[in-house]
């Protein structure tokens, strides 16, 4: 089973790398460059990371819990400049 208020969270808090990754974006240059690889870089990670998981028997909360970890060093990263 899962915890829907641990999704609900997730949810929100990526809310917010979504918006901090569009204006770096929008704002292009090197660092939108970087920016755009780098999120695509770690969302094959994290998809790997997801699925080995669930293949090795965790659960939905296991995966929940370590995306809103990335998500989380995502906001402190993007924030800190």
């Amino acid at each position: 089973m899962y915890n829907p208020f641990a999704i609900a969270l997730l949810a929100l808090e990526a809310q917010k790398v979504v918006e901090l990754r569009l204006v770096k974006l929008a704002w292009g240059g090197p660092e939108g460059c970087t920016e755009a690889q780098q999120m695509m870089s770690e969302k094959v990670s994290a998809l790997i990371e997801a699925s080995g998981t669930l293949m090795m028997g965790g659960s939905c909360d296991t995966v929940v819990a370590r995306y809103r970890e990335h998500v989380a060093a995502n906001t402190k990263r993007l924030t800190a400049a």
